[in-house]
């Protein structure tokens, strides 16, 4: 399973063999089944996820009990209560398997170490947090600017495999509306 992570890498930077031997020893490979929870609100995140393939979820509780998912992972990617991971505080929110999934997860302390000992992950490191801040800076332009139907069309333009793997109340939430909305959405689409 590393060698996604490590051709990914690849990419935007080169990697020695000891840089490739650091990763071996600091991702951990996990195999999830759908529906759980990788963390949970209320705890401190242990560990950043990569998913290799599936679908994972970080969502959290509105004040009436609904969840609202805020973000998707679709593979291969990054994905955990970021904020909350690399201060190491308490989080409030919950990250998810949607789908059984294929992982590589790696604990603060060994991400910390690994960037430490390699300029290689540290310059990967800061380009995955430079895509991150575009993501989620175009994500919040979409949400205050698009109708629900242009961000429906968005989501499986750009990502056309969730709509195959994620339930549709999921997809729903995301896109900030219920799913009734995304069903009436949909329904004049497919017409």
């Amino acid at each position: 399973m590393l060698d996604t992570l490590l051709q990914i890498i690849k990419k935007t930077v080169p990697l020695s063999p000891t840089d490739i031997e650091l990763c071996r020893q600091k991702f951990e490979p996990v195999l999830v089944p759908k529906n759980r929870l990788l963390e949970e609100e209320s705890n401190i995140p242990k560990y950043l996820y990569f998913v290799i393939s599936g679908y994972v979820r970080l969502f959290n509780y509105d004040t009436d009990g609904n969840e609202n998912t805020s973000h998707f992972n679709c593979p291969p990617g990054f994905i955990t209560s970021y904020h909350h991971f690399i201060h190491q505080t308490k989080s409030n929110e919950n990250v998810e398997t949607v789908t059984d999934c294929e992982l590589l997860r790696i604990s603060k302390n060994n991400l910390d170490t690994l960037i430490t000992q390699s300029a290689a992950v540290k310059d990967f490191s800061i380009y995955v947090l430079q895509q991150s801040m575009t993501y989620n800076e175009n994500r919040s332009k979409e949400l205050a600017t698009l109708s629900a139907e242009q961000r429906y069309l968005n989501l499986i333009d750009n990502y056309p495999g969730i709509l195959h793997n994620v339930p549709l109340q999921y997809i729903a939430s995301f896109l900030g509306m219920n799913a009734k909305s995304l069903s009436r959405i949909r329904g004049q689409i497919i017409k």
